[in-house]
C-alpha cells in the first residue's frame, strides 16, 4: 500500500500580502530606532570609561600640558 501526501500550499491574497509587509516595515523601523538607542548608550558608557580612566591615570601622575 502506497501512501502519497500532497500538500497544496495556498497563497496569501493581495490585501493580507501589503499588510504583512507594512507590519514588517514598521517592525523593521522599530528595530533600527532601538539600535540606535542602543549604540548612543554604549557611546555615553565608552565616553564614562575613558572619562574614569583618565582620571585615575591623571592622579598616578603629571597631567600632560
Amino acid at each position: 500500500m502506497e501512501l502519497t501526501m500532497t500538500y497544496r500550499t495556498s497563497y496569501p491574497d493581495e490585501a493580507t500580502r501589503k499588510q504583512c509587509l507594512e507590519r514588517l516595515r514598521e517592525t523593521n523601523r522599530q528595530i533600527e530606532l532601538y539600535n540606535l538607542f542602543l549604540d548612543d548608550i554604549l557611546a555615553q558608557l565608552e565616553t564614562e570609561s575613558r572619562q574614569k580612566r583618565r582620571e585615575r591615570l591623571m592622579q598616578r601622575g603629571q597631567p600632560i600640558e
